[in-house]
C-alpha cells in the first residue's frame, strides 16, 4: 500500500514527430487493486493469480502520444463481470509515431515480450485455457503473433479492428464499414478517421454493462440479415442468437472444438450508447391489384407516450395481391406494451401520383421477445407519404 500506482505512458505530438523507442510496460489490475494499478514483468508478478483468467489488454496506433482514452472503462468492466487478472499491455513508446509503419514494425518485438511473461505465468502453474487477449487495432495483430507463437492453443483471442474475416466468429455491425454517429466526410475532423474504427471498441465496451446486450445474427451477407433472413437462431428448435463481445464464447458448443467453423453475424446499432436495437418482424398482406414497390415507416408508442422509429428503407419491398411481405424492423427503444402504431408508404418518388398501399393485415411481433402477444390490424390503406396512426389488436393465438 505504500507502493506508487503505476500509470500509463502519456507522451506528446512532439514524441510521434521525433519517434519513440520501443519499451514495454505491463500495468496488472486485480479486485485487489482496482485502481491502483502495479507494475509486473518476468520475475515481479505483485497480485497475479495464476489459478485465475488473465486478460491481457493490448493497445494499436497512438498518433498523439495519449492514454487510449477507453483503457480505464475496459479495466473496470473486466473486473466488474469476472474475478481475474487483468494486465494492460502499454507499448505506447513504440506506438507513437506520426509513420503507421514505424509503429506496425515493432509489433511482434512486442510480442515477444508478452511470450517471455506468459512462458512465466505458465511455469508458475497458469493454464493457456486461461489466457485471454483483447487487442485494438495493431494490439490485434501483437494478439494474433502471441496466439501463434503458442500453436494457437491461447484460450481466446478478440481483435477489435479489422474487416475480413478471421475469427471462429466475426461480427460485423451496422455491415462492418461506416457506423452511425460517426462523420461521413473529412469535415467531421479527426473524428472521421477514427470513430468508424473506434467503435469496435465501445460496442464491446457495452457487453460489460448492464444497459444491453447486443445480440448477432449468423448470416451469409449484411443484406439477408437486413432482409430478414438471418433470425432462425432465435426460434426455439434453434440455439440462440451470438451475443457480441465478453460472452460471445458462450455461443454454441462448437465454439470450442478444435477447430470451429467460421461464422459471420451482423447486426445493427445506434447511433450511440447504449447502442442496442430491438429486432421484430412487420408482416403486411396486401390485396392491390397492381405491384407496388417501397419503404415502409413504422412508429410504435406506448401509453406513456414513448415513441420509436424505424425506417424500413435499405431496399424497396415489393408487395404483391395476397402475398405476404415480412419485414425486418429494427428499434432504439424496446417498448413493453405497444398502445399505438404508425405506418407510412413511400416509393421515393417526389413527382407523380401518390399510391396507395391497401393492407389486408398488418402483424407485428418481437424477436427478442417471442412470448409477447402479437399484435395485427386489418383493413388499411395507406396513402403514399402519409402516416396513418392506429390502435393495434391481439392477434387470434391460431395464426403463424
Amino acid at each position: 500500500t505504500d507502493e506508487a500506482c503505476s500509470s500509463f505512458t502519456r507522451l506528446s505530438f512532439h514524441s510521434a514527430v521525433v519517434g519513440t523507442e520501443l519499451n514495454v510496460k505491463l500495468l496488472l489490475y486485480t479486485r485487489k487493486n482496482l485502481t491502483c494499478a502495479q507494475t509486473v514483468n518476468s520475475t515481479a508478478f505483485g497480485n497475479l493469480n495464476v489459478t485465475k483468467k488473465t486478460t491481457f489488454i493490448v493497445h494499436g496506433f497512438r498518433l498523439t502520444g495519449s492514454p487510449p482514452v477507453w483503457i480505464g472503462d475496459l479495466v473496470d468492466g473486466l473486473l466488474f463481470v469476472e474475478d481475474m487478472n487483468v494486465v494492460v499491455v502499454d507499448w505506447n513508446r513504440g506506438a507513437t509515431t506520426v509513420i503507421y509503419t514505424h509503429a506496425a514494425s515493432k509489433t511482434k518485438k512486442v510480442a515477444v515480450v508478452l511470450k517471455e511473461f506468459i512462458d512465466q505465468m505458465l511455469a508458475k502453474g497458469a493454464s493457456l485455457d486461461n489466457i485471454y487477449m483483447i487487442g485494438v487495432s495493431l494490439g490485434a495483430h501483437i494478439s494474433g503473433f502471441v496466439g501463434e507463437m503458442y500453436d494457437g492453443q491461447l484460450g481466446r483471442i478478440t481483435a477489435l479492428g479489422y474487416r475480413e474475416p478471421l475469427g471462429n466468429i466475426d461480427f460485423y455491425p451496422n455491415g462492418g464499414s461506416d457506423q452511425p454517429g460517426c462523420p461521413k466526410t473529412i469535415f467531421g475532423g479527426f473524428q472521421y478517421f477514427k470513430c468508424d474504427h473506434q467503435r469496435s471498441v465501445y460496442l464491446y465496451l457495452s457487453s460489460l454493462t448492464e444497459d444491453c446486450t447486443i445480440t448477432a445474427y449468423p448470416c451469409d451477407s449484411y443484406r439477408d440479415y437486413r432482409s430478414g433472413k438471418c433470425v432462425s437462431c432465435l426460434t426455439p428448435q434453434k440455439e440462440s442468437c451470438p451475443l457480441l463481445g465478453y460472452y460471445a464464447d458462450h455461443w454454441k458448443d462448437y465454439l470450442k472444438e478444435k477447430d470451429p467453423p467460421m461464422t459471420k453475424a451482423f447486426f445493427d446499432t445506434a447511433e450511440e450508447k447504449p447502442f442496442c436495437m430491438y429486432h421484430y418482424f412487420v408482416d403486411i398482406l396486401t390485396w392491390n391489384k397492381n405491384i407496388r414497390r417501397g419503404d415502409i415507416t413504422i412508429k410504435l408508442r406506448d401509453k406513456a407516450g414513448n415513441t420509436t422509429e424505424s425506417k424500413i428503407n435499405h431496399e424497396p419491398a415489393t408487395f404483391q395481391k395476397y402475398h405476404q411481405v415480412s419485414l425486418l424492423a429494427r428499434f432504439n427503444q424496446d417498448l413493453d406494451k405497444v398502445a399505438a402504431i404508425s405506418l407510412m408508404f413511400s416509393t421515393g418518388s417526389v413527382v407523380g401520383p401518390k399510391y396507395k398501399l391497401r393492407i389486408l393485415r398488418m402483424k407485428l411481433r418481437s424477436l427478442a421477445h417471442p412470448e409477447r402477444p402479437q399484435l395485427c390490424r386489418y383493413d388499411l390503406v395507406l396513402t403514399e407519404n402519409v402516416e396513418t396512426v392506429f390502435q393495434p389488436i391481439l392477434c387470434p393465438k391460431l395464426q403463424m
